[in-house]
């Protein structure tokens, strides 16, 4: 992972004054957890804020930490980065688990997972995160600006593929329709679509929300041949922050990525 890290570090640099929205003394995050012994990833769009700072907005630091930041490593840019700084770094990814994880954001999703035994949390660290941009950005996602989201999946759309194709990790989990829809984009795979009648989400319009599902298998990514089939689930409630979303439908979530990964690999 160190090789895809000091990638990412030296294009971090290269955007610093860019203007497309990235923290820019923030790490890059290539992966939230172990990624040597994962067997699956769930996937996301790129690090939250909250990752780096408080609710007040300030950088978080001693135990409270995260991942590294310029300050902490005592830099003044990223270009500045040597060996033993790329290591620091990805120890905190390996171990982020172990340290104080965003647990507001991973317990949903542990949940889903634990049903094929999955975990980000055990010591055998048998399921990571992935993100599909692996930088940091002072505002959300989708609130960013056509002209950032496009720079930021040029600068990072050969990542994912690398990560994937240098581990074990047979399955991702896509979470919500807004990583499914880049995901799409970044890989250049359709993903079928299905409708599941009981993971609608109620609503006090009267108008359900409907639930949605998301398959592929790929032995691809962007420009990476990964050297095995992945399988590729995913649902359009991102189960962090739909509204509505009941203990029912997240059992429902959880049964159906376990039913799917018992399946055998096309």
């Amino acid at each position: 992972m160190r090789g895809t890290l000091s990638v990412l570090v030296q294009r971090l640099d290269q955007m610093r004054d860019s203007g497309i929205g990235v923290i820019p003394w923030s790490s890059p995050v290539p992966c939230f957890g172990s990624l040597p012994s994962a067997v699956l990833a769930t996937v996301g769009l790129n690090p939250s804020n909250r990752e780096f700072v408080d609710l007040s907005g300030h950088e978080l630091q001693g135990e409270a930490r995260r991942f590294h930041t310029l300050k902490s490593l005592g830099l003044d840019r990223w270009s500045e980065v040597k060996e033993e700084h790329l290591h620091s770094m990805s120890v905190y990814c390996q171990q982020y688990f172990w340290r104080n994880p965003y647990n507001l954001w991973f317990k949903r999703l542990e949940h889903l997972v634990s049903g094929i035994s999955a975990s980000y949390y055990a010591r055998s660290g048998t399921a990571c995160h992935l993100d599909l941009v692996p930088y940091a950005t002072t505002s959300k996602w989708n609130t960013l600006k056509p002209f950032q989201r496009s720079a930021l999946s040029d600068a990072a759309g050969d990542t994912l593929g690398q990560l994937i194709r240098d581990s074990s990790i047979r399955i991702l989990v896509l979470n919500g329709t807004s990583v499914a829809r880049q995901f799409e984009e970044l890989s250049d795979v359709p993903l079928k679509k299905t409708e599941h009648k009981s993971w609608a989400l109620a609503r006090a319009s009267g108008t359900p929300v409907t639930g949605f599902s998301y398959e592929a298998m790929i032995h691809r990514f962007a420009n990476v041949n990964l050297g095995r089939g992945v399988l590729v689930l995913g649902f359009n409630h991102n189960v962090q922050s739909s509204f509505g979303i009941s203990a029912r439908v997240l059992s429902a979530l959880r049964g159906w990525i376990a039913r799917k990964a018992k399946e055998p690999v096309q």
